[in-house]
């Protein structure tokens, strides 16, 4: 018998289970990543946080905090993971769609992200070109990502991502 897979805003009791998720995904090297140096500024929003049940197991995640995108209100997605066991079924793409229709209707303006251009450009992501956007750490300038939610953004694309607290 095989359950359905259900998708639900992140609460309280999936943290555990997100943990090892991203633990399984990353190791203990992502708290060395340049992503994780915003995300220590402050909490994701768990509003916005999405995770992928099978059955009562929590078997992906992803994740939305809020930042300052240069002079523009976004968010950073990730971590995005899924457990081996699941991969390669869409259950990633799927969340990463839920969490910028979310973060859309929150009246974010864009949609950051640090990943692979060709996994993340089909679901509306693309390379800020040119690279005007500074994080708090190395990356490679073209695995910086944004999804625009509003005309004109890109514009304001320009200088240091941080976190928001507003």
């Amino acid at each position: 018998m095989t359950s359905e897979l259900c998708y639900l805003p992140e609460e309280v009791s999936h943290d555990n289970a997100i943990e090892e998720i991203n633990d399984e995904a990353f190791g203990p090297g992502r708290f060395a990543r340049t992503a994780s140096r915003i995300r220590e500024q402050g909490p994701h929003d768990r509003t916005l946080s999405f995770v992928c049940l099978d059955g009562d197991a929590v078997i992906a995640s992803v994740r939305l905090t809020p930042v300052w995108a240069g002079n523009a209100a976004g968010h950073m997605l990730g971590p995005l993971a899924v457990r081996p066991s699941h991969k390669n079924r869409g259950i990633g793409r799927k969340l990463v769609r839920i969490a910028v229709e979310a973060a859309a209707g929150a009246g974010s303006e864009v949609v950051i992200l640090i990943g692979d251009a060709p996994y993340y450009g089909p679901l509306g992501f693309r390379p800020i070109v040119p690279p005007t956007l500074l994080l708090p750490g190395p990356v490679d300038p073209k695995r910086i990502l944004a999804d625009p939610l509003v005309d004109g953004v890109e514009a304001r694309l320009v200088g240091m991502m941080r976190f928001r607290t507003d």
